[in-house]
């Protein structure tokens, strides 16, 4: 089944702050904001063991847990492994967003993308979800930004493990999909370049974004779409910079990011377009992409893209975007700009 038949419309639940991605948050908070999306008409749920330490799937799986399972569709991840056993969670050596879920829980976490390590962190998966099946498995993290110069190693251990075990599982039914979910462009492109296994699509964070998508628009998005994948653009705010927030790839953003986005919210202000709409309008306006998965930890935010994906967006907006050089000559723009 193509990606884009499996997902439930063009907007999804990411559920990476229900881990207490950079704040605690209150469990109250936490329901509020899923209920918040199922009301929405959201019936699409990206979860990962990593969010928070296994907090997100544990708060994820209580807060859907009265809902009927044929009604909506979960993604999680494989490659890390949730221990009963806790440990210093400042003291973690997780890459550059090591620090990211320092408020989740303080369970260990063991990085195996090997076949009895997927199987297994399914097996915990479905637990901390009280569900009995997950429709989508994406691959998490094999790429530099948490290996570093060692990502094509991780990326072989996946190879031999994860993508295959996957791919067997989606060919017995088990699993409707699977794929690679990551920040990097070049995991991706490595896996398209394979013979065999056969992903079904791709969840890309932060790469098909206002602010950087060149490379995943000249490398990745052509194979997709030739291919009848699909790709889910997770991150499509940027960390939270293009509408204004400090960070640019969980770190404090750039100067040039900065000026960058000062330019796009001045030609949007011009035109009465809000920050969220562009970057929501233009993730979709790809032909490749599937979903947007945007970030929600309070319950206001669901409404916000909601209207943001609703909104109208003048042409002449995207073509000022496109005259001053704010988006790649070849990125598909809404309304065909």
């Amino acid at each position: 089944m193509a990606l884009k038949d499996l997902l439930p419309g063009k907007l999804g639940f990411g559920t990476a702050p229900l881990g207490n991605m950079f704040r605690d948050i209150p469990e109250a908070e936490a329901r509020a904001t899923v209920d918040a999306a199922w009301n929405d008409g959201i019936r699409y749920f990206d979860n990962a063991p990593f969010y928070g330490a296994g907090l997100a799937e544990i708060r994820m799986g209580e807060a859907l847990a009265d809902r009927p399972r044929d009604d909506y569709v979960i993604s999680t991840k494989v490659g890390r492994l949730i221990l009963d056993e806790v440990e210093d969670v400042n003291a973690r050596d997780l890459g550059e967003k090591g620090e990211v879920f320092k408020h989740g829980r303080a369970n260990k976490i063991v990085n195996d993308y090997s076949a009895d390590a997927t199987l297994r962190s399914i097996e915990d998966s479905l637990k901390r979800l009280k569900t009995d099946r997950i429709e989508i498995v994406w691959v998490h993290d094999v790429a530099q930004d948490f290996y570093g110069d060692e990502w094509l190693a991780a990326f072989e251990s996946a190879r031999k493990g994860a993508f295959r075990t996957l791919d067997r599982l989606r060919d017995e039914g088990v699993i409707k999909a699977w794929g690679l979910g990551v920040n990097r462009v070049e995991p991706i492109e490595l896996l398209l370049a394979l013979d065999a296994p056969r992903p079904d699509g791709f969840l890309l964070a932060g790469r098909y974004t206002l602010l950087d998508h060149e490379r995943a628009l000249q490398r990745v998005m052509p194979q997709v779409v030739e291919r009848g994948l699909g790709i889910v653009v997770g991150g499509p705010y940027s960390s939270g910079a293009l509408v204004g927030g400090p960070n640019f790839e969980y770190a404090p953003a750039t100067p040039q990011i900065l000026d960058k986005v000062a330019r796009i919210k001045a030609i949007a202000d011009r035109h009465g377009v809000s920050m969220k709409a562009a970057g929501l309008q233009f993730a979709l306006a790809n032909p490749a992409v599937a979903a947007v998965i945007p970030g929600a930890s309070q319950p206001s935010r669901i409404a916000e893209d909601r209207s943001a994906l609703n909104e109208v967006v003048p042409v002449d907006f995207w073509r000022e975007l496109r005259q001053a050089g704010l988006v790649h000559a070849a990125a598909p723009l809404p309304g065909n700009a």
